[in-house]
């Protein structure tokens, strides 16, 4: 038995192989991992330009800076940020199970990436009160919602995602009471943040359930409100085309949103209740579903640019004319027509 585990420790590929106290690599055949290099590289390209496309849509047409927009562009940085300095190092930690760039730039990568998460919740819980009040009370909306006010918030939300996510990862006030268990557990080319039992409930409840919960019930009232509207439009005759045209759009504007919340909600939701859960029993999830859970996360900032994409009208259109424009040297007219 004992000449067995001798045989195993030394097959087994470290990290740093000249340091006794190195974390073991993780053993893949090299199919596997060029495989899952070519998969993440995708989505993370995905993540990044389609994103980009977003932000310069917005920035581009004129026709698309409403206050919405606005706070719709302050989300796709939030992701496509997460995808450039973000995804691509959680991609070699994950294939390769090391971390090579030391414990501070951990502690940046992780505060980055809470940042990042943290950002895009909370643009999502700003996007759902903008619909509230535009569908909700749409005659003191315009008064209400400005570009300034948006800048104002928005301003705020990145504010507020940098200092909660930086203070909290590098005070390490998360892992107060777990320095034994840490101490036993690190080893070199390791990089992760562990979350105490209390802080394992304060950080989903605080960043993920509480906004999620907000959210769902202004969008049951937005649309509650809206069939409410659609029912009475539909019973006047008299009523033009035009607001009958431009209710549709809000509706429809409403919807695309509410899909960009519910995917955001299901794709953290597991990731969310792993980190709940973990503390309370030893801190059980392997690393490699540990790994699964967060690149599913992940993957919700991929989707965003695909749902406007296929969605929202006037940012296909966007879309076409920038990409033929600038890539294919097509000349296109500046304007937006909505339909």
């Amino acid at each position: 038995m004992m000449t067995s585990n001798k045989t195993q420790t030394e097959n087994m590929i470290f990290c740093y192989p000249l340091r006794p106290d190195s974390c073991p690599k993780l053993h893949r055949l090299t199919v596997v991992k060029v495989a899952m290099y070519v998969l993440i590289l995708l989505m993370i390209l995905t993540t990044v330009f389609g994103n980009l496309l977003i932000i310069i849509s917005i920035s581009h047409f004129k026709q698309l800076q409403s206050p919405t927009h606005l706070i719709v562009r302050s989300l796709a940085a939030s992701d496509c940020l997460l995808g450039s300095l973000v995804m691509p190092y959680s991609m070699v930690r994950s294939i390769e199970g090391c971390w090579y760039l030391g414990d501070f730039v951990c502690k940046v990568h992780y505060s980055l990436d809470m940042t990042f998460c943290i950002s895009s919740l909370l643009h999502l819980s700003l996007i759902s009160v903008d619909r509230y009040w535009a569908i909700c009370d749409p005659l003191r909306y315009k008064m209400r919602v400005t570009n300034n006010t948006v800048t104002v918030f928005t301003t705020f939300i990145w504010l507020f995602s940098f200092m909660y996510s930086f203070s909290v990862v590098f005070s390490g006030i998360s892992a107060v009471g777990l320095e034994m268990f840490i101490l036993q557990s690190s080893c070199v080319g390791n990089c992760v943040v562990f979350f105490n039992k209390e802080w394992s409930i304060i950080c989903p409840v605080l960043v993920y359930f509480l906004p999620g919960t907000m959210m769902s019930s202004l969008y049951v009232k937005i649309f509650y409100v809206a069939q409410k509207h659609a029912k009475v439009m539909s019973e006047r005759v008299t009523g033009g085309m035009k607001s009958q045209s431009s209710a549709h759009r809000e509706r429809k504007a409403a919807k695309t949103l509410a899909i960009v919340m519910g995917v955001y909600l299901f794709c953290w939701l597991p990731y969310f209740t792993v980190i709940i859960l973990d503390p309370f029993f030893n801190y059980w999830t392997p690393a490699v579903v540990y790994d699964a859970l967060f690149w599913f996360a992940y993957f919700n900032s991929t989707c965003n640019p695909l749902i406007y994409g296929f969605f929202y009208p006037c940012f296909q259109k966007a879309f076409k004319i920038l990409i033929s424009t600038y890539i294919c040297s097509i000349k296109h007219s500046n304007t937006l027509i909505y339909e």
